[in-house]
């Protein structure tokens, strides 16, 4: 059974080495999500814990999907704290493993994000995805607005630049008292 839930401490060991897992999987599966190569077990164990720092830190929010005590998906949620951007947040490393993709996982993910969003006061949401790729369909039919694009903004896993399309969406306060 699916279930979504915000980490809000360190997690287990398990679902530490499944969130290492996760974000390999998503980077050997071509997702632009920071890394050029699939990254080490060394490199994305110290990425999670700068995550988790992070979350620690009130700088963000890890929301996880599991389904069976599986780690099925994860997105964050990254708060603004300069004084003039309180009211926004970006989304960040959307990650649904390939043998858990087309179930409505990353929308489930997205819909938990954004009722955490406006549960907290944020109204703006912006996030960055590969320009042409299959994630603009799925940001778009979301709700989100493309605010333009960027030429050569990030090397793909292929070794390509690759431009960028900027999205944003509103948001409801009351989205968070669902």
């Amino acid at each position: 059974m699916l279930k979504i839930s915000e980490l809000k401490t360190t997690p287990s060991l398990e679902l530490f080495a499944e969130l290492v897992e996760l974000v390999q999987d998503a980077v050997g599966g071509g997702a632009s999500v920071g890394w050029t190569q699939v990254p080490s077990t060394k490199e994305a164990r110290n990425y999670w814990t700068e995550v988790l720092e992070g979350v620690g830190r009130g700088e963000r929010l890890l929301i996880v999907a599991t389904d069976d005590h599986v780690c099925a998906g994860a997105v964050q949620l990254c708060f603004t704290h300069k004084q003039n951007g309180r009211h926004r947040g970006e989304v960040q490393k959307l990650l649904v493993h390939s043998q858990y993709r087309r179930r409505g996982i990353g929308q489930a993910l997205m819909n938990a994000l954004e009722n955490a969003a406006a549960a907290r006061g944020l109204t703006l949401l912006v996030l960055d995805t590969i320009a042409g790729g299959e994630a603009e369909e799925f940001y778009r039919q979301g709700g989100y607005t493309l605010g333009g694009t960027i030429p050569d903004f990030a090397r793909s896993t292929t070794g390509q630049l690759e431009a960028t399309a900027i999205y944003w969406k509103r948001l409801s306060p009351a989205a968070g008292e669902m």
